[in-house]
């Protein structure tokens, strides 16, 4: 049994089910279900007695320690945060409170927990912290990418918030023993993404007729990451990871927005062509670029393939490929998600759970 956090939102969602999919190991999975937290992204593991959810807070402490006693997981797995940079701009309060005092507080009831495990069980036990390559701060257009030993230089309250639970996962290891691993990512796209995030807005958008905002150039470079990729190193890291260490995972696709943008445009050309011929690119409009964004991220990858072994499956092209067609081939989840009609459907499930 694992105990994972946050496991309704895009990336802890598809985590899930690629789990489930991959061993019958079962799962319990906690969140708050926020507005980016949706359980009809796993209404295919609805009926599944291998997945227990649990709607709830990692800083309810009562709960969390109820759950870890009750269930014996052998590892938690922590998903579970505010990810939207915009958002963090706008309203940075609730960035800490999750971000940080909620890690602190799952931090606090997993320590508790692991101590009085037995010897064997303690010894096994594993705490992953998956969190962002955003906390290493800004690249340059010709500086070498992030290696997991790159300073720690924060630009947005959302990645102060993510950069500051690191530490903590990092001072509970040094200073209480507890087993931690800590992945930092790069920037996920793939099914079940909230269309406020890049990718998702460009196809829900482009469809709709709307305008595809661009800020500022649009030269504003990521590396991006096709999240079943993201699952399968995280699998690998909880797996064989070394106590204490971080991981860096990447997809080695460092890409201009714009390029993005002009990518899904074509694509949708392709595959739902609009009625009057045109391309889609004609909606693409430039808007004025937000406070402090950051330039360039690109991550280094090579310590968890040169040490686990793990590479990305997916390139670029299949990845946005395979995003794309999922999008189309599930615009009732798109609708339920624009109009909050998730609600309730959850209502609906899990009334009685």
């Amino acid at each position: 049994m694992i105990l994972i956090t946050g496991g309704a939102g895009f990336i802890g969602a598809n985590f899930v089910l690629d789990w489930l999919a991959q061993c019958d190991e079962p799962v319990v999975n906690l969140d708050k279900l926020t507005y980016a937290g949706n359980l009809e992204s796993l209404s295919a593991v609805q009926a599944d007695a291998r997945h227990c959810f649990v709607h709830g807070d990692i800083g309810d402490g009562d709960l969390v320690t109820r759950l870890l006693n009750q269930h014996q997981p052998r590892a938690v797995v922590n998903f579970a945060a505010e990810s939207h940079v915009d958002r963090s701009i706008h309203g940075p309060g609730d960035f800490i409170q999750t971000n940080i005092v909620g890690t602190y507080s799952l931090l606090e009831s997993v320590r508790g927990y692991w101590s009085a495990l037995p010897a064997d069980q303690k010894t096994a036990f594993r705490f992953l912290h998956v969190s962002t390559d955003e906390v290493y701060g800004s690249l340059g257009k010709d500086e070498p990418a992030f290696t997991e030993r790159h300073h720690i230089e924060p630009n947005s309250p959302y990645s102060a918030s993510k950069a500051a639970s690191d530490h903590l996962v990092r001072a509970w290891h040094h200073t209480y023993g507890l087993p931690v691993l800590t992945t930092n990512c790069s920037n996920n796209y793939g099914p079940y993404h909230f269309p406020e995030k890049l990718i998702p807005l460009l196809i829900v958008n482009s469809l709709a007729g709307k305008n595809l905002p661009v800020y500022g150039d649009g030269q504003q470079i990521r590396d991006w990451l096709y999240v079943k990729d993201h699952c399968s190193a995280i699998r690998r890291v909880l797996e064989a990871g070394r106590v204490g260490e971080i991981y860096n995972v990447g997809g080695w696709n460092e890409k201009a927005n714009l390029e993005i943008v002009h990518t899904v445009c074509a694509l949708l050309d392709e595959m739902r062509p609009r009625d009057d011929g045109r391309p889609y690119h004609e909606q693409i409009t430039y808007v004025t670029d937000r406070p402090g964004h950051d330039r360039r991220y690109a991550i280094d990858a090579r310590k968890l393939e040169q040490e686990l072994g793990w590479k990305p499956a997916e390139t670029f092209e299949s990845g946005i490929r395979k995003t794309v067609q999922w999008y189309l081939a599930n615009p009732d989840w798109v609708t339920h998600v624009q109009s909050g009609a998730y609600r309730e459907w959850v209502q609906t499930q899990y009334a009685d759970q």
